[in-house]
């Protein structure tokens, strides 16, 4: 060692020797070659943990300049910075690319990037396999930067894992292949909810900063997009490990041009992705010679000085590396037990684990309760507990302290003694640590002990509540997250189905959990533990289930929004609503705003039936030619058939060998087609459930099926993600035709009503059409162009077309992609009409109405929609679904139509009922007047009725139809007015309904109408630049003309003046009596959006799109204050009612409030700035108002804010259905608010008190 490395260990030998844990430090420099076994068992052979630290000193003195790099590595890795820093001017000069350990060449370098990466380090005894190491170096090697997927696969137990990691500690394959960086996420057998945690938890490590967003993504489609932007923009050329891959379906989430080395059992996995593909096979077990190699290294022996039964125990181990390990443990704790082991293994003595384990392996249960037994008598129950973990779980040491009732170095030591003898592993980053078991282990405890798992799992809950309230759990305690996680498995496992309920019928829990983890993860324990649930209340179950599902988008987001002002918009009678009311009520007390939504009505269940025929998500549903069964398939990889009318079960088909993607029934009904990521088209007799015929010609997984619609001559299509369409005449063997053309994955296909045609979507952006008797293309209309802004890119924009439908005249067809529908003239190949849904979510099916006008539209947010083609109307909303819908279709007379959903149900809707039922919704354009502080509501339909709404009793009286543009109502509600589209104006007297009319029409559409103070004129605006008086009475007219442009709106200020304003940047003070202008404002030199006057009257505010507001005296010409800071257009302003504050709000969001004597700005109220893809709600802030005592101030905009005007903070959010909330009324005494959304939906809310 060099003198210059020696006297600084000297120097701070003391400190060092205090605070060091030598066990995990001894783990790495074993790993690293420079500390033999023997000398860490003199070092544990210490009585105190100073003496063994002392010892360890020692030995690292008399060793060479590694021993010092590897010391100060261990320091680092095992969370000692402090004392790492002490050691860093003593590292002996050594380059990088040279500091290699004794054991194969590890540099600092590779160090450092494996074990950011999270890549696990050797094991404790390690033997080099070099043929399979160099065999994945090569694969690895030709990826060359590109995007691909390298696979070790092998039978349980054989070191795929270990080979993985070793195979990248190499510096030059890290430096020249993988620059970016290495990162390691162990997989094993998941659930979609399970595959979100793991990629949530990838997505935080890979953005540590933050930098691309502050939240995790809340589905598995947003996390594979996070994803694959972090690697391409923060972690180029880097590789991704994933060990212990299951299922293809898994890697679908990470098939976005990455560099992949994947360790799996299937070497099919890969067969659901795309891109280049190498495989390394590893030999089902080692050899003879490494096997003795291992026990050698384990008993501290050379491999030539073995006793005979090492032989013998090799053979019996069966190649296994994880038997061999788990004896060579045993020995080296009990060298002279060579006979005693190998006799245990050659009587196989122990049952199997289960018969029905996938891991074949006779003499790893019989290893495994060796290994246990020869544990110390007062640590094995310790072992027993670890069987209430679930498999490829890591578990905290803190929840271990719970469970045990023991102080944190207690329970390492216990742990270590398992980790030690191959029982248990260790995950360490910095000096947090988590254990796992392996899945054979996991099989072993949970088949052993059996009998006491209830018993056990009740102890873990018991514990739990000694030392924690579920929803008191701090995100920064070490063994949080594995109680949001795993809590309720706990209850369920334990048989504790009061506590469970308790639990998940909890606001508290619901609020904490999905803060952290989003709501997926608790819709899953809803659907996985409803058996039990259901046993309390099945109606309280589907309270909070479809509670969870409809806020889903809110749940996931930040800020995070007020759960219990969510629970308050729930209908009555839910117990979500009742909970709510309960906490608001006491909350009110210390302070807190909640609102009621007075006139909210329970949402009617539109489905005529619903069934749960799968297990799983329901990927595609159909009817049958004649309407009477409904043929379903899906991720459970059945298929199903049962009654339309009733749901009673007709087939249950065990279809394929993995998820069916899609299904149809031909059209005589005789036979069904089914597809799957298995890549086979197989096609059923519909009665019988009889296999007739499988095509494997595809190479890729077949995605979509659809016969002709002729059953003259039968032919069957099919597109798969190989790019391929190819047709089938189900008389032959072979496929008849192979279409090719596309440049991406076929999505989908169908044939025209004549069967002159096939149309086909797909990833590539087009839409093609293909002659059917010749196989030809016929036309080529590419989708993509229609999203194109005039700055992208063909190559960069990213179109998938996800689904195409034929008019049943064949005239168009209608293509989904992204969130919008374009339906083409066949002929002319001219879009015919464009409906853009409005939703940040995107259309997953779409489907024709056999009578031509309607479409019915399943989207990625939980619901469908139904529209009208001819007039791009939406018609309906149907709501239900708690999950994804993946399909939609309409029966063959149009009567009905199915939706199937990620919630394993499929719902049966009629359409006249949804039509009928969803069909009446509000026009955004109301006036309210307050009476008492009781709402008066006057608003018309999307039917041109005119309605009158009270809004205390919720009372409708219908008061006329008319092409309604604008109404308003009198100041005493003697009268209301209304302006039509062709800019007639009417006046209803409502005691007894004298109508009258106005003489002198506008040329075009009324925007705006108000009654004066007096209720003798009525003054009016339209599309053009003239307001017109009308006195309607005495039947004369005044009109004020001299805006350059459209008057925008206009305002009545005291002594018959009125105040406008317009798109020429003008605002104009008139007399309505001569009609002459009084002062005229040159304001902004961009439209001004709205004017505001103090409650003196001396003042008012202009705001423009020019991104600026001003204040005004009346007095003056020249604005008092310019107020600057806005960078969007300033679309409203309102004075506080003591006229000292001004508030304006923008396109961003943002609200400023300024003080009117000095133009300060005083508070900035910004929205937290959230992903669009995630911003469900927010944008422009279109209307504001302060309370009577200037303290709050409301806002909406894509929702309804209430604010603190002296703190500047938000006090409540109310989160319509809808969004972009145009005005607000609000009662004199701040205490209702009236609003429509655009969905047309009526808000009455009150303060709740």
């Amino acid at each position: 060692m060099d003198a210059k490395a020696r006297n600084c260990l000297l120097q701070h030998k003391e400190a060092l020797e205090k605070d060091i844990k030598t066990s995990y430090i001894m783990d790495h420099m074993i790993s690293d070659g420079v500390l033999a076994i023997s000398e860490e068992e003199e070092v544990k052979n210490q009585p105190t943990k100073l003496q063994r630290a002392a010892v360890l000193m020692k030995m690292i003195l008399k060793k060479d300049n590694y021993a010092y790099i590897s010391f100060y590595n261990a320091l680092l890795h095992e969370g000692y910075k402090d004392l790492a820093a002490l050691l860093h001017s003593g590292i002996p000069v050594i380059s990088s690319s040279s500091v290699k350990d004794s054991s194969g060449g590890i540099t600092s370098y590779v160090r450092t990037v494996l074990c950011e990466g999270g890549v696990p380090q050797r094991p404790v005894v390690f033997v080099t396999r070099k043929k399979l190491v160099n065999a994945i170096q090569q694969k690895l090697s030709k990826l060359n930067g590109e995007s691909g997927w390298v696979t070790i696969y092998g039978m349980a137990g054989c070191g795929k894992s270990v080979l993985a990691a070793e195979a990248v500690r190499d510096h030059s394959l890290l430096e020249g292949c993988f620059p970016g960086g290495v990162h390691w996420v162990s997989i094993g057998k998941q659930d979609k909810s399970g595959l979100l945690m793991k990629l949530q938890n990838l997505c935080t490590r890979l953005d540590q900063d933050g930098s691309f967003s502050q939240r995790l993504p809340l589905n598995i489609e947003e996390a594979k997009d996070r994803l694959r932007i972090l690697m391409l923009h923060k972690h180029p050329r880097s590789l991704l490990i994933l060990d212990d891959v299951w299922d293809p379906w898994v890697l679908k989430a990470f098939d976005n041009q990455c560099q992949i080395l994947l360790t799996t059992r299937d070497k099919s996995v890969t067969d659901s992705v795309m891109g280049p593909k190498y495989v390394v096979p590893v030999e089902s077990g080692l050899g003879k010679e490494k096997g003795l190699e291992i026990l050698a290294l384990f008993v501290n022996m050379k491999k030539a000085d073995l006793p005979e039964q090492a032989h013998s125990i090799v053979k019996e181990c069966k190649g296994s590396p994880l038997v061999v390990s788990l004896i060579g443990a045993l020995l080296r704790d009990f060298p002279n037990r060579w006979d005693y082991y190998l006799r245990q293994l050659q009587n196989k003595q122990f049952k199997r684990i289960r018969k029905s384990s996938s891991y074949d392996y006779e003499a790893l249960d019989e290893a495994m309760s060796i290994s246990v037994e020869m544990l110390r008598e007062d640590i094995k129950d310790y072992y027993t507990d670890l069987s209430i973990f679930q498999k490829d779980v890591k578990v905290p040491t803190k929840v271990l302290c719970i469970l045990w009732d023991m102080e944190t170095e207690e329970v390492e030591d216990i742990l270590q003694e398992f980790v030690n003898k191959s029982l248990l592993f260790c995950d360490r980053n910095g000096k947090s640590f988590r254990y796992y078991l392996h899945d054979l282990q996991v099989d072993f405890l949970t088949e052993k002990n059996r009998s006491q798992l209830q018993d056990l799992h009740k102890k873990m809950i018991t514990q739990f509540q000694r030392y924690h309230q579920p929803h008191t759990l701090s995100p920064d305690q070490e063994d949080c997250m594995y109680w949001y996680n795993f809590l309720a498995f706990h209850m369920a496992s334990a048989n504790m189905h009061k506590e469970l309920c308790t639990l998940m019928f909890s606001l508290d829990w619901i609020k904490a959990k999905t803060e952290l983890l989003g709501p997926a993860h608790l819709i899953h324990e809803f659907v996985e533990y409803r058996h039990i649930l259901d046993e309390k209340d099945c109606a309280v179950c589907e309270n909070f289930q479809e509670f969870l599902s409809l806020n889903g988008h809110l749940l996931g987001r930040q800020p995070f929004p007020n759960i219990v002002q969510l629970g308050l918009c729930e209908p009555e009678t839910s117990e979500v609503y009742q909970q709510a009311k309960l906490q608001a009520k006491q909350e009110v007390d210390k302070g807190m705003l909640y609102l009621e939504w007075i006139n909210k009505k329970t949402i009617k269940n539109l489905s005529r039936l619903v069934v749960r025929p799968h297990t799983d998500a329901v990927y595609h549903a159909c009817f049958s030619e004649n309407g009477q069964r409904i043929a379903s398939c899906g991720a459970d990889k059945t298929l199903q058939v049962f009654k339309a009318e009733t749901g009673e079960k007709l087939l249950e088909i065990k279809a394929h060998e993995d998820e069916v993607l899609c299904c149809a029934f031909s059209t005589d009904d005789k036979f069904i087609a089914t597809c799957s990521v298995d890549k086979k088209v197989k096609i059923w007799n519909s009665v019988t459930g009889q296999l007739v015929h499988t095509y494997d010609e595809h190479s890729e997984q077949v995605n979509c099926c659809h016969f002709t619609n002729s059953s003259t001559h039968l032919l069957l299509a099919t597109g798969s993600s190989d790019f391929f369409l190819k047709l089938w005449d189900l008389n032959q063997k072979e496929c008849r035709n192979t279409l090719f053309g596309h440049t991406n994955s076929v999505n989908h296909c169908k044939f025209s009503p004549d069967d002159e045609l096939l149309a086909s979507c797909s990833a590539d952006g087009t839409l093609k059409l293909w002659d059917v008797r010749s196989a030809n293309e016929r036309k080529n209309i590419n989708v993509k162009q229609f999203f194109l802004n005039s700055e992208d890119s063909q190559e960069d924009t990213e179109v998938i077309v996800k689904c195409c439908s034929w008019s049943a005249d064949g005239d168009r067809i209608m293509v989904a992609a992204k969130n919008r529908i374009l339906v083409f003239d066949m002929h002319t190949s001219c879009i015919s009409a464009k409906i853009h849904t409005g939703h940040h979510s995107t259309i997953q099916y779409c489907d024709f109405s056999p009578q031509n006008h309607l479409a019915v539209v399943a989207l990625s947010q939980y619901c469908v929609e139904l529209w009208n083609i001819d007039s791009c109307l939406k018609v309906a909303d149907c709501r239900g679904h708690l999950s994804w819908v993946h399909g939609v279709m309409f029966s063959p007379d149009g009567s009905s139509f199915l939706t199937s959903s990620d919630d394993q149900t499929i719902r049966v809707w009629e359409t006249k009922k949804v039509c009928e039922n969803s069909a009446i919704v509000l026009k955004q354009e109301v006036d309210v007047l307050f009476q008492e502080n009781e709402a008066v509501i006057l608003a018309v339909d999307n039917r041109q009725h005119l309605q009158l709404i009270n809004g205390k009793t919720g009372q409708i009286d219908y008061l006329t139809e008319a092409q309604v543009s604008c109404c308003c109502l009198s100041p005493t509600l003697q009268y209301i007015a209304f302006g039509d589209e062709d800019g007639a104006i009417e006046i209803l007297e409502l005691l007894n309904r004298r109508v009258f009319q106005s003489r002198m029409e506008r040329k075009k559409a009324l925007r705006h109408i108000q009654f004066t103070a007096d209720e003798k004129a009525l003054i009016s605006s339209s599309d053009d630049s003239v307001i017109q008086v009308w006195n309607w009475q005495s039947e004369e007219y005044v009109f004020l003309q001299a805006h350059q442009e459209t008057v925008k709106d206009f305002r009545l200020l005291t002594n018959s003046r009125l105040l406008s304003w317009s798109f020429d940047g003008t605002v104009k003070v008139w007399n309505i009596i001569t009609g002459r202008i009084e002062k005229d404002f040159v304001c902004h030199q961009g439209t001004v959006l709205s004017c505001d006057v103090s409650s003196d009257t001396t003042k008012f505010s202009s705001t423009s799109a020019d991104k600026s507001a001003k204040i005004w005296s009346f007095e003056h010409l020249s604005p008092l204050h310019e107020l600057k800071g806005h960078d969007a257009c300033v679309r409203c302003s309102t004075f506080s009612v003591d006229s000292t504050l001004l508030a304006t709000g923008d396109d961003n969001g943002e609200i400023r409030i300024w003080n009117v004597s000095n133009g300060e700005l005083l508070h900035l109220c910004a929205p937290i700035s959230v992903e669009e893809a995630a911003a469900t709600h927010g944008g422009w802030v279109t209307d504001l108002c302060f309370s009577p005592d200037s303290k709050m101030l409301v806002s909406a905009g894509g929702y309804i804010k209430w604010w603190n005007v002296v703190t500047g903070e938000s006090s409540q959010t109310f989160y319509t259905n809808g969004t972009n909330l145009k005005k607000i009324h609000v009662s004199p005494d701040f205490k209702t608010y009236v609003t429509v959304d655009n969905l047309g939906i009526l808000y009455i809310l009150q303060i709740l008190e």
